[in-house]
């Protein structure tokens, strides 16, 4: 921000476009009130204590910077085709936000109507964020993520290159189609995780799935916890460390599964190459399986 940026406070701003094309600007306590587009293609913003009531106040914009501000939930669409933005401390009602953007930081942010949120966009750091909705940061990339809760589902569909830390997520269909996702330290509960994906690595993790880690190129599990999983790795390659035991298991593919117990083993020499697979752990009785 230079040294000579004008300052607005404490207004309300109505009418399309607004504030259209504004460059060094503080913007204090203000609403953006009816009218759509405020602060389309604007540069080198800051807001404070502010408001969007209204749709696609953010677009085409960039070196944007927003703290103890509010997306209500008519502020839809909010953020899209912008590069280098933070959001601190806000609260953000609005679905549909954040699409196709560049540098992009959210931290202590509460998004609880997040469906069809953070799509597409490339370098994002999320840090202590809450989000509910459903189709979570589909076709994202390069993400660096810690403190996450989310409950919605079809979460992290097409992610690249992104790691996880500290989360909590309720979501089915999460991390379908994904590539190298590292999870750490983490709970997910959710039918069908991480179908299709490739390299997905968890660890220290604490997982409910029905049918589970299924279709998986290169799964691996370090310290992990399974509840209540049942049907995990069918047709996955899998390294897997678990530190409990699993309800069931059908046809991996290839790999080594390390287990407390296995309620059912499922390997069908017609569908898999039963010798690919290596299984260490002990069965109800204790002993070794076979």
């Amino acid at each position: 921000m230079k040294e000579n940026a004008k300052e607005i406070r404490e207004q309300r701003l109505t009418g399309e476009r607004a504030l259209f094309g504004g460059e060094n600007l503080k913007i204090y306590d203000t609403i953006f009130a009816d009218g759509e587009s405020p602060l389309k293609e604007s540069r080198n913003i800051e807001l404070y204590g502010s408001m969007f009531q209204w749709k696609y106040p953010l677009w085409y914009t960039k070196h944007i910077y927003a703290k103890d501000c509010s997306w209500g939930e008519m502020g839809r669409a909010g953020v899209w085709y912008t590069d280098d933005i933070t959001v601190e401390n806000s609260l953000i009602e609005a679905p549909k936000n954040f699409r196709r953007c560049h540098g992009l930081k959210l931290s202590h942010v509460d998004l609880p109507n997040a469906a069809e949120t953070l799509w597409n966009c490339d370098g994002v750091e999320l840090e202590d964020v809450m989000a509910k909705g459903d189709y979570f940061a589909m076709n994202s990339q390069n993400m660096v993520i810690r403190n996450f809760r989310l409950s919605g589902n079809y979460s992290f569909d097409g992610v690249k290159n992104a790691e996880i830390h500290n989360g909590r997520m309720m979501s089915k269909d999460a991390f379908w189609n994904s590539e190298n996702v590292t999870v750490y330290d983490s709970y997910i509960c959710g039918e069908y995780l991480g179908w299709n994906a490739k390299n997905l690595t968890l660890i220290n993790c604490t997982i409910e799935s029905l049918q589970g880690m299924c279709y998986i190129d290169n799964l691996v599990m370090k310290n992990c916890r399974l509840l209540n999983t049942t049907l995990a790795f069918e047709y996955s390659t899998v390294d897997a460390e678990i530190v409990s035991g699993i309800e069931s298991v059908m046809n991996p593919a290839s790999g080594t599964i390390r287990a407390e117990h296995i309620g059912e083993l499922i390997l069908e020499q017609d569908k898999v190459d039963v010798n690919r697979t290596k299984v260490i752990c002990r069965d109800e009785n204790g002993e070794p399986c076979p």
